[in-house]
């Protein structure tokens, strides 16, 4: 009973002696890194995905029913307008247009036989040595055979298209793609899809922006006719710039009620052939905002519900804790974060410009924003190692 006694006092001792012990000064300043933020002019680009299109694009549809006798082309090539590219079996076509030129013939004697009898019949009428009735009938026959004759250069016209049907030619230069039938496949008029061939020079690049943006762009397109080097680019998907630059062509007729966006197309040149329908690419726009911009660090920049921040530093006025109470020095400066709501602009690699919301000359934190709260004491005293690049608290 006596040791557990002993046991308890030592026990108590040792919790007294770790209470007494003095704890270590507790740092309340949050060392960071300074910013000051300077206006400067800054070239950069406003980018959009898009994908290149066809300004004109037609899937080749035969006009006549056949076995494809004839393919005069190379898949994937560029075809010059009127270029035969394929034959449907022309032996039918060809021989009902030799009976319909055969047919009118025949019309066309039927005609003189009968223009000579109503010529005939109209002198005798004349002096009344025929019959009334067999003028009558003379004159209707002649009426019949030329309405005859008619009807065959009709059929004449009717077989001479279907024939040249039998013959599909390029409807413009452009580049045509992979065939969809093979020699002795049978086609079906209007239905059977022979092959798509589209425009490649120049080409057009669809893009989706915001209705917010249209006034701009709208300016853009009055503006088109005036030279403005490097406006419109691309890059392509390998992420090389496209070497020839573009201007706007189209703004599409309607915004998108339901997204609020609309389409804008652009025009490139493309003599050698290095954009392709369909392709995925990104088009800059040269910003033409005049003047200086504010450009800070994007890891400053808090991301916060949709809503960015920065801290800016800000002298203020303590009381200093070593100063007596007699002492003139009572009042010290330390420094304070302060957050700020900011409008942000383009992010320009690791950089970002700050449209409103701060001021030229002004301190922000860089570093060791993640630890920061609305006025918090910071010091720049213990310099931190600088945090990766991408703005804070994202």
């Amino acid at each position: 009973m006596k040791r557990v006694f002993l046991n308890a006092i030592f026990i108590s001792l040792i919790i007294l002696a770790a209470c007494n012990k003095k704890q270590p000064p507790v740092n309340s300043e949050i060392p960071v890194n300074l910013f000051k933020v300077k206006e400067k002019h800054v070239l950069y680009y406003d980018q959009y995905p898009s994908t290149t299109a066809a300004l004109s694009q037609v899937t080749l549809l035969p006009q006549v029913q056949g076995a494809v006798t004839g393919i005069f082309f190379t898949e994937g090539t560029h075809v010059k307008k009127g270029q035969k590219l394929y034959e449907i079996d022309r032996r039918i076509y060809q021989d009902s247009y030799d009976a319909a030129v055969a047919n009118r013939k025949v019309t066309e004697g039927t005609l003189v036989q009968s223009q000579q009898d109503a010529d005939r019949y109209e002198y005798l009428n004349k002096y009344n040595a025929v019959a009334k009735q067999l003028y009558d009938h003379a004159v209707i026959t002649l009426q019949n055979a030329q309405s005859q004759v008619k009807s065959s250069d009709q059929a004449v016209k009717t077989a001479r298209t279907n024939l040249n049907y039998a013959t599909v030619y390029a409807p413009f230069d452009g580049t045509i793609g992979f065939s969809q039938v093979k020699l002795g496949n049978v086609v079906t008029s209007g239905s059977t899809i022979l092959n798509t061939i589209s425009t490649d020079d120049p080409m057009a690049v669809d893009f989706v922006i915001n209705e917010k943006q249209l006034p701009r762009f709208e300016l853009l397109q009055q503006n088109k006719h005036q030279a403005t080097d490097s406006l419109f680019t691309i890059l392509l998907a390998d992420n090389s710039l496209y070497p020839v630059n573009g201007k706007i062509s189209v703004i599409d007729r309607a915004v998108n009620s339901q997204t609020g966006s609309i389409t804008i197309r652009l025009v490139f040149p493309n003599p050698k052939g290095m954009l392709r329908v369909g392709m995925s690419c990104v088009v800059r726009v040269h910003n033409q905002e005049k003047g200086p911009q504010l450009l800070v660090p994007g890891k400053a920049v808090v991301e916060q519900m949709g809503e960015y921040f920065v801290y800016t530093a800000k002298d203020s006025l303590m009381n200093n804790p070593k100063a007596g109470a007699d002492s003139a020095k009572q009042k010290i400066k330390k420094l304070v974060a302060i957050q700020k709501k900011v409008q942000v602009g383009q992010t320009i690699g690791p950089n970002m410009i700050i449209k409103s919301g701060i001021n030229s000359g002004e301190r922000i934190v860089v570093d060791g924003v993640q630890l920061l709260h609305d006025g918090a004491r910071i010091t720049t005293a213990n310099k931190i190692a600088p945090s990766a690049g991408g703005k804070g608290g994202r």
